[in-house]
């Protein structure tokens, strides 16, 4: 049986990707991390702080409970990023080649951690971007992720670790709340938008970017974590792709569930990130390699969204 380390596992993936594989491999062989505590429920698995930046209690960690897998979600995002460059390089980088380090040292058997469109930049190609291509990013986020990618690739050709990695696009859940993101209006439109509010968008209203819905997000670590190591055949990290829309998109199709709903602009600094970033992405290597398939469009998202969201503040109502 696997025994499985996750990073930042409080975070808006962490969360929920905690709770999938726990219904995977049980509550006892998923150990969830993160700097602070849970906001969330995390389903009674066991739970330790750890910070990645501290490499002896990492392994410790990894001696400790027979760890075979490491998921290593715990990074600054891109706006918080902007924020703190130094730090954040410091937690991206740093706490990425300590995983890898543990994972040479201790052979385990596989790793997983999540790259970022972020990757791409102002000369990318912005429609349909391809897995190879120009990568010149301008962000403290972007520079990082790149970075991390060429020490993925290096770690799995020079020392055979079995590392796996998605360039993770805008992600949209119910679950728990984004954290400095420059998608984040892409969730939190719809919590405004339940609790009868209007909403200050802080990109302008026709800024198409990559999104996905948690699920589809979860699914696709999942199988590509699942998928025998011969058909994994980047190293560096997969782009995946699912819908791409921009904020008057995604506040028309709100708009159907709550008609009243308002929504203004006021671009900031996320703007600027977001402009250097693609439109859409060509993500057929993913579908070749290990069959990727996304499930859930735009319709079918909030569709999905505003049923659970619904629920849970009716929950709390009560």
């Amino acid at each position: 049986m696997e025994k499985i380390l996750i990073t930042g596992a409080c975070g808006q993936v962490g969360s929920e990707l905690t709770l999938t594989l726990r219904e995977l491999y049980g509550n006892e062989n998923v150990w969830a991390t993160d700097i602070s505590e849970p906001r969330t429920k995390l389903d009674g698995g066991p739970f330790e702080k750890l910070d990645v930046l501290d490499v002896d209690a990492l392994e410790q960690m990894v001696d400790q409970y027979n760890i075979t897998q490491i998921y290593h979600l715990a990074a600054m995002l891109s706006a918080k990023a902007e924020q703190n460059p130094g730090l954040a390089w410091k937690l991206n980088t740093e706490g990425l080649l300590n995983v890898l380090n543990t994972a040479r040292e201790k052979a385990l058997t596989k790793i997983f951690w999540p790259s970022s469109i972020a990757v791409f930049g102002p000369d990318t190609p912005a429609d349909h971007t391809p897995q190879t291509t120009i990568m010149n990013p301008n962000t403290v986020y972007g520079i990082s992720k790149l970075a991390c990618e060429r020490w993925c690739e290096y770690y799995y050709q020079h020392y055979d670790v079995d590392i796996r990695s998605l360039r993770y696009p805008g992600l949209i859940g119910y679950k728990a709340m984004p954290g400095g993101g420059t998608t984040d209006y892409a969730v939190e439109i719809f919590h405004k938008a339940l609790d009868g509010e209007p909403y200050e968008c802080f990109l302008a209203e026709d800024t198409s970017l990559p999104m996905m819905y948690m699920n589809d997000a979860i699914k696709a670590t999942i199988d590509i974590m699942q998928a025998d190591p011969d058909q994994i055949k980047i190293r560096s990290s997969y782009n995946i792709a699912a819908m791409s829309f921009s904020p008057q998109d995604l506040a028309k199709v709100i708009k159907e569930y709550v008609p009243e709903f308002e929504i203004s602009y006021m671009p900031d600094y996320r703007q600027k990130i977001a402009e250097s970033w693609p439109n859409s992405i060509d993500d057929r290597s993913a579908r070749e390699d290990w069959n990727w398939q996304h499930e859930f469009n735009l319709n079918t998202m909030a569709e999905d969204l505003f049923a659970h969201l619904s629920e849970t503040k009716s929950e709390k109502a009560t």
